[in-house]
């Protein structure tokens, strides 16, 4: 019995349920505030690569988490944190033209590094259910072990 005042474990039922899915939704959506007022000349450019990048974060989190084996999961964690390393560069390059001031700079790296966060404990985390779930002798789980984060 959980003393009562523990907190009871999230039950994650998709990857909509997931933190992490959802601050970088979050911050999708705060890519698309942010470049709609940078110069026109950029549409193409800076803004198109700063959009794909912070996409491709929650999006690659959510297919990873679709995929069936552990290790595509983990493939897809470290591909989304790729992509926010990229979105944090391009950010900071939007930065240094001018098109951004230093606070809403400031507060979407903040972001960003939250997101980054969440997407290295939920590695950790699935690399330590991995290996607790691991048949004596071997690198495999266990052919009875749950699903992580199903």
């Amino acid at each position: 019995m959980l003393p009562p005042n523990a907190a009871l474990p999230r039950v994650i039922k998709g990857y909509r349920d997931l933190v992490v899915w959802q601050r970088a939704m979050d911050l999708v959506t705060e890519t698309y505030r942010l470049t709609a007022s940078f110069p026109r000349d950029e549409k193409y450019g800076l803004v198109q690569q700063l959009k794909r990048a912070a996409v491709s974060v929650p999006s690659n989190v959510a297919e990873g988490h679709g995929r069936d084996h552990l290790g595509d999961y983990l493939h897809h964690l470290s591909v989304a944190n790729g992509s926010l390393m990229e979105l944090e560069t391009q950010l900071m390059i939007a930065g240094r033209l001018g098109y951004l001031s230093r606070e809403s700079q400031e507060r979407f790296l903040s972001r960003a590094a939250e997101v980054g966060r969440l997407l290295s404990g939920l590695a950790r985390a699935l690399r330590k259910r991995r290996n607790t779930n691991l048949t004596p002798g071997t690198r495999h789980p266990t052919p009875h072990a749950p699903r992580a984060f199903s």
